[in-house]
């Protein structure tokens, strides 16, 4: 309890209320004086005044550093010179301040292409959906667009035109905003110059050692991968895999789309189950001797139309596919006019010729049990010339990754090629880059081809999508996810019923 013949000012002396005001020696007084000293003159020493620390708009706790990182050379566990530029405690920097000129370069990109969302401002396109931030816009009471250009301190990217926006909007920014500041560590992760031990992939098992592939920890513990214990392992690892095991996770026959998931249909059930027999198929006593000799069943083509970042992943990605299978033979096609970007350097692309009309790269050394050829061509052009006629719906597969079949910027891409596919009866997978993406393709799959075919698979989240999340450089709050929604669908099949004699002849005595 307090003394009450201590005064306020000498008890806050005695405290030390205020640690930061040391009185000098001469200034300081005994506690046992107090009951002696007339508190009428007992004067407090003349304080400084406190200039007190500039409040931060941001929220971001600061990490401090003994110094200023500098980076060096080092020689990694495959045997490689590398240069380490970034450390894991310090991957969050501004796009603008970035040490990566790439980063930087991004940047400017966005400040000369992105828009500010603030609802303030007249729109600039139509919106996709309803939770765009486009569709707050009014056309006629808003002021002109303008460039983003204030980068918020939490993220680090350019989201508003000024400050004054982003203050006003920070609700709306908020939905975000983490996801933000987590693609933005793990770009700079990616050019930080470590090694990354996520990306050696596992090797072969042999095939009595089953996989589990109800969700990523599951497949990644029974494919023997290595631990990866952090996060950030965890979305660089299945950016890449997502790829091959959306294919696998539905033709595999421990594929976890069943029918009492609700999400494998009757048909989907039927026409995955002609794959799989051939993708499992029964063992047939053959060897490496020609005592032992058998005839080697048709290699399974997947045919991967409108592809782009999947046709130049690492080779050991798409081997993953093949080790899940065993005795069976892949042939992958890369199908489209983006298929070779950025790649001509490593593989110039080759003349056309009477034997390769269509200037096919191939790549038949990869592995006895999987060959990969990339065409960069409309798919529909090369339907037309018969060129991979006849297609088989036991060994045939056709898969378009973020297609966009709904998207009005892409959508005319597709109008001859989707007629074209759903005569091939064979079943085509397809992904999203979002939920209102996924169900945008699907409406119109429905609304302009609903009589012409069937659903395979209904449409949902991929259990097997990338971790990762990535923004799009003209719209820095459109947050996507490589491979979110998957579903599958094929042309109709009209099958004949055969009709008993018995009721033909039961129907000409009743007439």
């Amino acid at each position: 309890m307090r003394p009450s013949y201590t005064c306020n000012r000498c008890l806050s002396l005695i405290k030390g209320s205020r640690p930061q005001l040391r009185p000098s020696p001469a200034l300081r007084i005994a506690p046992q004086t107090f009951s002696q000293r007339n508190h009428s003159t007992c004067k407090a020493p003349a304080q400084p005044k406190l200039s007190l620390p500039k409040r931060s708009i941001t929220t971001t706790a600061k990490r401090e550093f003994g110094g200023a990182f500098e980076p060096y050379e080092y020689i990694d566990p495959e045997g490689h010179k590398r240069k380490l530029v970034l450390t894991e405690d310090n991957l969050f920097h501004s796009f603008t301040n970035s040490p990566i000129p790439e980063i930087r370069k991004r940047a400017a990109f966005m400040r000369q292409h992105a828009y500010c969302p603030h609802p303030d401002h007249k729109p600039t396109r139509t919106p996709n959906n309803s939770s765009d931030l486009e569709a707050r816009k009014d056309s006629e009471s808003g002021t002109p667009p303008a460039h983003v250009d204030f980068e918020c301190p939490d993220c680090g990217i350019p989201v508003y035109c000024c400050e004054e926006h982003w203050a006003d909007d920070y609700e709306a920014h908020l939905e975000v905003c983490d996801l933000l500041r987590q693609s933005n560590e793990d770009d700079h992760d990616l050019r930080s110059g470590r090694f990354f031990k996520e990306f050696q992939f596992a090797e072969p098992q042999i095939e009595e050692i089953l996989t589990n592939m109800s969700s990523w920890d599951t497949y990644l513990y029974t494919r023997d991968f290595d631990a990866l214990n952090k996060d950030r392992e965890m979305r660089q690892a299945t950016k890449l895999l997502t790829y091959p095991m959306t294919i696998a996770s539905v033709v595999n026959e421990l594929s976890p789309y069943t029918l009492r998931g609700k999400r494998m249909t009757p048909e989907g059930l039927k026409s995955f189950g002609a794959l799989r027999h051939s993708l499992h198929p029964p063992r047939s006593g053959g060897g490496d001797s020609w005592k032992n000799a058998r005839l080697a069943p048709p290699s399974v083509r997947i045919f991967v139309l409108g592809a782009r970042a999947e046709s130049s992943l690492p080779r050991d990605t798409w081997m993953q596919l093949a080790y899940l299978f065993h005795r069976v033979q892949f042939s992958l096609h890369f199908i489209g006019p983006e298929s070779m970007a950025n790649r001509e350097n490593e593989f110039p692309l080759p003349e056309r010729t009477p034997n390769n009309p269509f200037g096919a790269v191939v790549e038949d050394r990869i592995s006895n049990a999987m060959k990969i050829s990339t065409f960069v061509e409309y798919y529909h052009t090369m339907h037309k010339t018969g060129y991979f006629y006849p297609y088989d719906p036991y060994f045939d597969l056709f898969v378009c990754f973020h297609p966009g079949f709904g998207n009005p910027a892409s959508m005319h891409e597709w109008e001859e090629t989707l007629p074209l596919l759903l005569e091939t009866k064979c079943p085509i997978i397809a992904t999203g880059y979002s939920p209102d993406d996924t169900v945008q393709d699907v409406e119109l799959l429905r609304t302009r081809y609903g009589n012409e075919m069937d659903m395979l698979l209904e449409p949902g989240e991929n259990i097997f999508r990338s971790l990762r999340w990535d923004l799009n450089d003209m719209d820095p709050h459109d947050t996507t996810c490589s491979n979110w929604g998957l579903y599958a669908f094929r042309g109709k099949r009209y099958e004949a019923a055969k009709k008993e004699k018995e009721e033909e002849v039961h129907s000409e005595r009743t007439e």
